[in-house]
């Protein structure tokens, strides 16, 4: 004996030829299987008036083992197509252990096709994986292993069919133990049934589009089992078999199990061919905000979403440039697309697709150079709201220092020059005797207060404490008080704005008027403030000269910045000869 054939582990090339001989063989034995059964059925004499039935059973196990043979090799980590192809042989094998007419036949078949329902249960509270991934999935098919099994062979060691060729098995015959024994069966396996049922409406009720396509054969085939059990009780409460119309409905909604799986694994075959129609579609350039659309319907999942890779920041984000977490719900998956070797983005997408891993890699490849620009549209509008937080950031910096000089020259060099003015007025009163040092003093005073008022009003445009103290209406009354023009003033504003609106509102109007006293000429102005939609509107004009352009002028410019940096706009229109209006819209939600 060669040295190869004594428990030699295989090797790579005899494992391949193995897995290409297992197809062909296993196609081999279910259609002679199957065919071995029909022709049976077909000519047997105990079948002469269920002909039908007969095709049927034939279909319902020919329907098993060829879409678990095509689901196996479409997906060959997946336990689906395995677990179908054994439910098709044991299906059939159940039913030809009836023909040969012996005792040890007939028990066979009876054990076996009970052995059936535990192998259906376990398919079909395991889709799409194949595996069990509930405990509550685990106690069904626990629950119709105990009545398959133990309570299987106790029943049939009592139970005495009465008839030739009879039970291999019946050790102590006793048709009351037996009966006692079958109607636990049927407790436990219609209550199973009725359960498998409500677990897959469940799903079917909570799952996506995509995957309820997969899930309603399935129903149907729970449905199908719930209904032969329960027609199965009701016969042998009324000592009649069940109508040979239900037992045919019966075994087509069997048969739609397979076949509507079958389906499935084709249209997810058929996607792959519109990956050509997406390559067209891509060609024509869409926007980036068209692309997941567009991949979504490459994919056949609505709920597609993409996120983009941003290696700057080391995250992902969403189209608007946001960042975005990759989710962690069992109910959706993630399948990354590359580019010569780089992170681009990311398919978040319905689990039905998980088991089609060359789908999502030709979409990804197809839509590669599309994903790529839609990736840097994403990071450079995350540029932008990073720069605009930062010019954020630096206005509140500002105003957190203007607020911080305000105090300081409030409480202290204006406090200084206050109490200076009081101890020079004292001296005044001291000094009745000599005029000319009374003058002296007196000119000091006038200048101190000349001083007090120069540095108040500094004060006042680095940060008016009346803003903060009375809100933005007080603070304008005083701005429009001091105008050289007639100023109308109107605030609708139902609660106070954010500090930093309000700051910006409020330098708005103070430079708007300073340009109407300087350059516009005008002979009134007006200051409208108004919130709506979620921004503030703050609008100057005049009915002066126009010509106003804030490109040059450095004020207008500033304004611009400081409303910009808010994440609002600033809009200057003033045409030669009829007046500017200076208007800006700050977002303040």
């Amino acid at each position: 004996m060669a040295a190869s054939e004594v428990g030699e582990p295989r090797t790579g090339s005899q494992w391949d030829a193995w897995r290409r001989a297992r197809w062909p063989a296993l196609w081999l034995v279910g259609l002679a299987a199957g065919a071995w059964l029909l022709t049976l059925g077909l000519t047997h004499e105990r079948t002469a008036d269920h002909r039908v039935t007969a095709v049927l059973v034939t279909m319902v196990g020919w329907s098993f083992v060829a879409s678990g043979l095509v689901a196996w090799r479409r997906r060959p980590s997946n336990r689906l197509g395995p677990l179908m192809v054994v439910l098709g042989l044991t299906w059939i094998a159940g039913y030809l252990m009836l023909f040969p007419r012996s005792a040890i036949g007939f028990s066979a078949s009876v054990w076996v096709r009970d052995a059936w329902y535990v192998l259906l249960v376990l398919f079909l509270v395991s889709f799409p994986e194949g595996r069990l991934a509930s405990r509550t999935g685990l106690f069904l098919v626990a629950a119709f292993v105990l009545s398959a099994g133990p309570l299987e062979l106790a029943w049939l060691l009592f139970w005495d069919p009465g008839l030739p060729p009879g039970s291999a098995l019946v050790a102590w015959p006793n048709q009351s133990v037996a009966s006692a024994i079958d109607w636990a069966q049927r407790l436990i396996v219609v209550a199973g049934a009725f359960l498998v049922t409500a677990l897959l409406a469940a799903r079917w009720w909570r799952a996506s589009p995509p995957l309820r396509r997969g899930l309603t054969p399935l129903l149907a085939g729970a449905v199908a089992l719930l209904a032969w059990n329960s027609a199965l009780g009701v016969s042998k409460l009324t000592g009649t078999d069940a109508p040979e119309l239900i037992q045919i409905a019966l075994l087509v909604a069997l048969i739609t199990v397979p076949v509507g799986v079958l389906l499935d694994i084709l249209r997810a075959r058929l996607a792959r061919l519109a990956v050509g129609d997406l390559v067209l579609e891509l060609r024509r350039n869409p926007a980036p905000g068209d692309l997941r659309a567009a991949l979504a319907r490459a994919l056949g999942d609505p709920s597609l979403e993409l996120a983009y890779w941003l290696p700057e920041y080391e995250t992902y984000a969403a189209l608007d440039g946001h960042p975005l977490e990759l989710p962690a719900d069992p109910r959706r998956l993630t399948h990354m697309v590359d580019r010569a070797g780089r992170p681009v983005a990311a398919l978040v997408h319905d689990p039905s697709l998980r088991d089609e891993p060359a789908l999502l890699d030709s979409v990804g490849a197809a839509a590669g150079i599309a994903l790529e620009n839609a990736r840097l549209h994403s990071e450079l509008l995350a540029r932008l709201e990073e720069l605009r937080g930062a010019g954020t950031r630096v206005v509140e910096a500002m105003q957190s220092e203007r607020r911080r000089l305000e105090r300081d020259l409030h409480d202290g060099a204006q406090q200084r020059l206050v109490a200076l003015s009081l101890e020079l007025g004292m001296l005044e009163a001291r000094l009745r005797d000599d005029a000319d040092a009374r003058r002296s003093v007196e000119q000091a005073r006038r200048e101190l207060g000349q001083s007090l008022d120069e540095l108040r009003e500094l004060a006042r445009g680095i940060h008016p404490a009346v803003l903060t103290g009375h809100g933005l209406e007080v603070a304008l009354e005083s701005v429009v008080a001091r105008a050289p023009v007639p100023v109308r003033l109107t605030v609708q504003l139902d609660a106070r704005l954010p500090e930093p609106v309000e700051v910006a509102a409020y330098f708005l109007v103070s430079e708007g008027l300073t340009n109407v006293a300087k350059y516009s000429h005008a002979s009134a102005a007006s200051v409208d403030i108004v919130r709506t939609n979620g921004d503030v509107v703050v609008e100057v004009a005049d009915d002066g000269v126009g010509g106003a352009n804030a490109a040059e002028g450095s004020g207008l410019r500033g304004l611009a910045d400081r409303v910009e940096a808010l994440g609002g706009h600033l809009h200057v229109t003033s045409p030669p000869g009829d007046g500017t209006r200076v208007r800006a819209e700050i977002p303040c939600a």
